[in-house]
């Protein structure tokens, strides 16, 4: 279980990596990801506070997705 968990880490960590580095591509500029309705921003002069929500819950659901269809 241990290994899973530490290759689960090392994968999210370089698709982080590649989001990061492709993210000025014009194909990730139309994913509004992390722009959703509900996601909450609060901006007030230099204190910016950014909970994405909708965004965690959109991943989550994948995320099942995925796991539930790679267990069957």
């Amino acid at each position: 279980m241990a290994r899973v968990l530490i290759i689960l880490g090392i994968i999210l960590i370089l698709v982080g990596a590649f989001l990061t580095i492709i993210e000025k591509t014009s194909v990730f500029k139309k994913v509004p990801l992390g722009k959703l309705p509900g996601d909450i921003v609060f901006k007030k002069g230099t204190i910016n506070f950014y909970f994405p929500i909708t965004t965690c819950v959109l991943i989550s659901i994948i995320f099942t997705l995925i796991f539930w269809v790679l267990r069957k």
